[in-house]
């Protein structure tokens, strides 16, 4: 995840042409939303997609229903995921990352580290979700698996998908007002809470895939959703990767706000904190003020990024 990203230069308006916010992509297929609150499948111009769900866009209207993206607006922040083969970036203009875990299956803490750390990075107010609390072999273990990331201050909210009224009175009061992206590994039961947030969400969903032309492979697009209390919500798929290829040594510092404190005591202005003498974030980390694990976490991704780099 990356943040303070500026879009393409606005050109200047075009007869017809109208602003409007993606709601919904798949490849290079966008689904806009205007004031009206009417929709229009939208392409971009050229060979470069470079939009993103909650991006705000120029579009110029073709036909009775689709138009053609001019420009897209600066954006608050953008964020991406990467895989083996490649960072893909899949929503804009964030305000709240929800990151779904779960009592079970059992959760990746590698992977919510590194998503927290994307939303970090990014200026993105974290929140996580720990999901499916009725079950009650293995809560325990989870909220302990938690209790770093919340000494950390990251709010930590307990629901149940099976109890979508409790479900929604927990999480709505966090999301209203602001524009917020839900986020989860595959199984944690993030579906679920969407429709608890959004009653009636399969039903767009559906509209949306038969409008992006998506067919079977609507798990792997991104929508975003009005929610009834206001504000906005936006899903992406289920993941089981989540690199951070993109980000640079200072992003990637940024998303471990722990260290900030310690980093002006760092003798090495380009201090790695990996190895350097007189590293005020190694000696915090010693002296047991920095969770070892976080560090950890830490030195994987700049190793990874260091390794993308060299082919």
């Amino acid at each position: 995840m990356r943040g303070r990203q500026q879009g393409s230069p606005v050109p200047a308006n075009r007869p017809q042409q109208l602003q409007g916010r993606i709601i919904g992509a798949h490849g290079r297929h966008f689904l806009v939303e205007f004031e009206d609150g009417t929709q229009r499948l939208c392409f971009p111009r050229g060979k470069k997609a470079g939009a993103a769900v909650g991006d705000r866009v120029t579009v110029s209207p073709e036909g009775r229903d689709e138009g053609a993206i001019d420009a897209i607006l600066p954006r608050k922040n953008l964020l991406y995921r990467s895989d083996e083969m490649r960072s893909k970036q899949f929503a804009a203009n964030v305000d709240r990352l929800f990151i779904v875990v779960a009592v079970q299956p059992t959760f990746s803490d590698d992977l919510a580290g590194r998503a927290l750390t994307g939303a970090c990075s990014a200026g993105i107010e974290p929140y996580l979700v720990l999901n499916k609390v009725d079950l009650e072999a293995g809560l325990a273990e989870a909220r302990a698996r938690l209790a770093p990331l919340a000494r950390l201050g990251v709010p930590v909210l307990e629901v149940s998908a099976q109890d979508p009224n409790h479900a929604r009175a927990v999480l709505a009061p966090h999301m209203t007002g602001h524009a917020n992206l839900l986020l989860g590994q595959s199984g944690m039961g993030k579906s679920t809470l969407l429709n608890a947030l959004v009653p009636g969400a399969d039903a767009p969903t559906r509209e949306h895939s038969t409008a992006l032309d998506m067919g079977k492979h609507t798990t792997t697009s991104t929508r975003l959703y009005h929610l009834p209390s206001g504000g906005d919500l936006i899903d992406s798929p289920g993941f089981q990767a989540f690199g951070l290829g993109h980000l640079s040594g200072e992003d990637i510092v940024r998303g471990f706000p722990e260290f900030a404190p310690f980093v002006a005591h760092c003798r090495f202005y380009n201090c790695t904190h990996l190895h350097e003498p007189g590293c005020g974030v190694l000696a915090a980390l010693r002296e047991g003020m920095i969770e070892p694990a976080r560090h950890a976490l830490y030195q994987r991704i700049v190793e990874e990024n260091a390794a993308q780099a060299r082919y």
